[in-house]
């Protein structure tokens, strides 16, 4: 059976925002990235590994691998064959190891090296989407980024605040009701949503009972639209 479909007030859904994001922000004071790493390089390898794999996991990974291969030449030097199983564990690791190869040459052809700090140059790398992109950005760059994951997607249809599920369409929605800068901006946005979801929001059954911005939540009493 379809789920009931909300209808979404741009302008309710901006007021409900500002009510329930410092809320988030009170609740998850530790937000920020799950992703261990030190550098602009080691961010965008790491977000490449997560696809279709959890944090955790990529973490456990690159303890060893960050210490391995240190600076994008030696991304690029290492046998195709011998990265996979270094990364074999994160899964789909042919794709990702190909990817991670491809776009660290391209780090060095057009970008000195260096991982560039705009979307438009960002997207020239292989393996990088909006996504992962907007990782970088926020989080390396201080640029403000929203990060449309599967938590953000979920989460953001159960608030109201957009119906999409197309990443890129979401991101661009979000951009209208969530304030860029104000209370930490978008990237911090995007955290709180990311730790929300795990630890209530929950994608087979929302803790609605213990939610601590359940009174702006318009599902929180309509389990049809979870």
């Amino acid at each position: 059976m379809d789920k009931k479909r909300m209808t979404i007030d741009k302008d309710d859904a901006k007021r409900r925002v500002l009510k329930f994001f410092p809320i988030l922000r009170k609740t998850y004071p530790e937000a920020k990235v799950s992703l261990d790493y030190m550098s602009p390089l080691e961010l965008m390898i790491a977000t490449i590994l997560a696809a279709q794999c959890t944090d955790a996991r990529v973490n456990i990974v690159t303890q060893d691998l960050f210490k391995k291969y240190r600076g994008v030449e030696d991304w690029i030097k290492v046998p195709q064959a011998e990265l996979e199983q270094d990364i074999r564990s994160t899964g789909f690791y042919r794709n990702k190891a190909a990817n991670i190869q491809k776009a660290c040459r391209t780090l060095i052809e057009k970008f000195g090296g260096k991982v560039p700090q705009t979307m438009e140059e960002l997207l020239q790398l292989a393996g990088v989407g909006r996504k992962t992109a907007n990782v970088i950005l926020g989080n390396c760059f201080g640029r403000p980024a929203i990060i449309c994951d599967t938590h953000m997607i979920r989460l953001s249809r159960r608030l109201g605040l957009s119906q999409n599920s197309d990443p890129a369409k979401l991101e661009f929605d979000l951009m209208e009701i969530v304030p860029k800068e104000k209370f930490g901006g978008w990237t911090l946005f995007s955290h709180c949503i990311v730790f929300h979801g795990r630890a209530c929001c929950k994608a087979r059954k929302p803790d609605c009972p213990n939610c601590t911005i359940a009174e702006y939540c318009p599902s929180a009493n309509e389990p049809e639209l979870w």
